[in-house]
């Protein structure tokens, strides 16, 4: 029943996406130019750690406008419309997942604009990418959550920055240890540890968010 209605939810977002286009448009349009305005900025970059740096700084703003309207957008009716029709778990994993593939969009397209503007400085390809996507997936998990509790305030954006920066925060340094490992030609045996805390801090997200969510939903 919850996995029928998540698939429901799950397709019902993309072909929304694929109808309006707003999120993609939006963040290409902003990941596009932060990285020209940051091309313009710098004359070259000096080193990988600037690189990385600059790379997850405009991911995460990234994620932040892009997730940040997964409760936002959607209004008290259609907000009560679901509440007498699917299940809260369903509700929430459905929008987890969504933003999980936004953000593996996202990322890539961040890489692109990268490598094109700034130069590729990644020497282990393959685990600097399958680094991103799994930070976005934790990045989903975490600002999905935070936006479905600022949603029931009033000022949400502004409480959405502040609740979701401590909590991205652990995930944030994981990733970037790891990518600048990349950068330097690392590969995934000397990375394994950090991988592996990532993803169960990624499963405990998703966890949580499942437990916690369906109190929220009852408000």
């Amino acid at each position: 029943m919850v996995i029928h209605q998540l698939k429901i939810l799950l397709l019902k977002d993309i072909r929304l996406e694929l109808k309006q286009k707003y999120a993609i448009n939006g963040i290409l349009l902003y990941v596009l130019s932060t990285v020209f305005v940051s091309f313009l900025s710098f004359e070259r970059i000096l080193d990988g750690k600037t690189w990385n740096a600059l790379f997850w700084i405009i991911l995460l703003f990234s994620a932040v406008n892009a997730v940040s309207k997964s409760f936002v957008q959607e209004g008290q009716p259609r907000q009560l419309y679901y509440y007498t029709i699917v299940s809260p778990l369903a509700l929430i994993l459905s929008k987890i997942l969504y933003n999980a593939l936004l953000m593996g969009i996202i990322s890539l397209l961040c890489f692109g604009a990268f490598v094109v503007f700034l130069g590729n400085m990644v020497e282990s390809t393959p685990l600097f990418l399958f680094t991103i996507l799994l930070g976005g997936w934790g990045f989903s998990g975490v600002l999905t959550m935070v936006s479905a509790i600022a949603s029931r305030t009033s000022n949400n954006f502004a409480l959405m920055a502040i609740l979701s920066f401590p909590v991205v925060l652990p995930i944030l340094l994981i990733v970037m240890k790891v990518t600048n490992a990349a950068l330097n030609g690392g590969g995934f045996a000397d990375n394994w540890s950090p991988l592996m805390a990532l993803f169960l801090l990624n499963i405990m997200i998703a966890a949580l968010a499942s437990v916690l969510f369906p109190y929220l939903w009852k408000d």
